[in-house]
């Protein structure tokens, strides 16, 4: 089973990977605009069209909502802990915190449930969720980590709302409340996009994995594979039995607690200088042992759920 999972899920993925490392070691594109284009246009795109087919109700709702705040709020309290017991400075204990309480569930997870649930929306709209809920972590608690002091709450809700991922929902949920019809010369381009969204996702991950240099391995990346990688779908699988939570929410829940630490960490560390070499480094390595944990849980979920 664990064979072919790897084959059939993450193999393929690391093909677009490669491709997209390949790419840019010999053409040095620059990467900003592939990744505005993604996050702009074919992601909204690919969450607006997903809400919009699926059927999800209110139980289904407040049971995501319920586990995505009790998982963060134990992943933060190990993170913290774990800064405590290492005696971490202020830099590197935000790395190690970010790097345990943020996943990729962009460019990485989202395209891994469109391949895991291609017969069942539901799971790809759970993962949608999660994305959502890990950007508006990722710039709240995850900027507040790096620099607290830079940015002002109403500052980061703004830049928030700004998201085009966030009105992609809102108009996903709305289109679906309310049954609005979508004409066809309007669904089928929005298709076009959402078909087009895992391959540049996976292609520009790679990418931009080819611009971080492999370093030494410092003990805080060490405990961020192991936090992000092990203990975290450890924890997941906990809150989703005390939940009391199984199907395709239970198996949706459980593989997105194995994704990699979110490539935005990086991208937030280099932007405010605040141990950029490190914050690359966690991502260049959870991404790489992702290939074998994110396989492992997808072949359990699929025993358990």
């Amino acid at each position: 089973m664990f064979g072919a999972i790897f084959l059939e899920v993450i193999f393929p993925i690391l093909v677009l990977m490669a491709l997209g490392l390949l790419l840019q070691r010999q053409y040095e594109f620059k990467l900003k605009p592939f990744s505005t284009l993604l996050t702009v246009c074919f992601m909204p795109a690919s969450i607006f069209l997903n809400l919009y087919y699926v059927d999800i109700d209110l139980i289904v709702l407040s049971q995501i909502l319920g586990y995505l705040l009790l998982f963060t709020l134990v992943m933060i309290l190990f993170s913290t802990a774990i800064t405590k017991i290492l005696h971490l400075s202020g830099s590197e204990a935000a790395v190690l915190k970010n790097s345990v309480s943020l996943m990729n569930s962009g460019n990485y997870g989202l395209p891994v449930s469109q391949m895991i649930f291609s017969a069942n929306p539901l799971g790809v709209t759970i993962q949608i969720f999660v994305l959502i809920f890990q950007n508006l972590l990722t710039y709240s608690y995850g900027l507040y980590n790096l620099l607290s002091a830079t940015k002002s709450f109403k500052g980061i809700l703004l830049s928030f709302l700004k998201m085009p991922i966030i009105h992609a929902l809102i108009l996903g949920l709305l289109f679906q409340l309310f049954r609005i019809p979508l004409p066809s010369f309007i669904e089928t381009p929005l298709s076009y996009l959402a078909s087009g969204f895992i391959a540049l996702a996976l292609i520009l991950l790679g990418a931009q994995l080819a611009t971080i240099q492999f370093g030494l391995f410092h003990r805080v990346v060490l405990f961020s594979i192991i936090g992000r990688l092990l203990v975290g779908p450890s924890v997941a699988l906990g809150i989703i039995v005390l939940l009391n939570l199984d199907g395709i929410v239970a198996q949706s829940l459980f593989i997105a607690s194995s994704f990699p630490t979110s490539r935005n960490t990086a991208t937030l560390a280099l932007q405010y200088n605040i141990e950029p070499e490190l914050h690359a480094q966690v991502v260049l390595y959870t991404t790489l042992f992702s290939c074998l944990t994110v396989t492992g849980v997808i072949a359990l979920s699929t025993v358990l759920f």
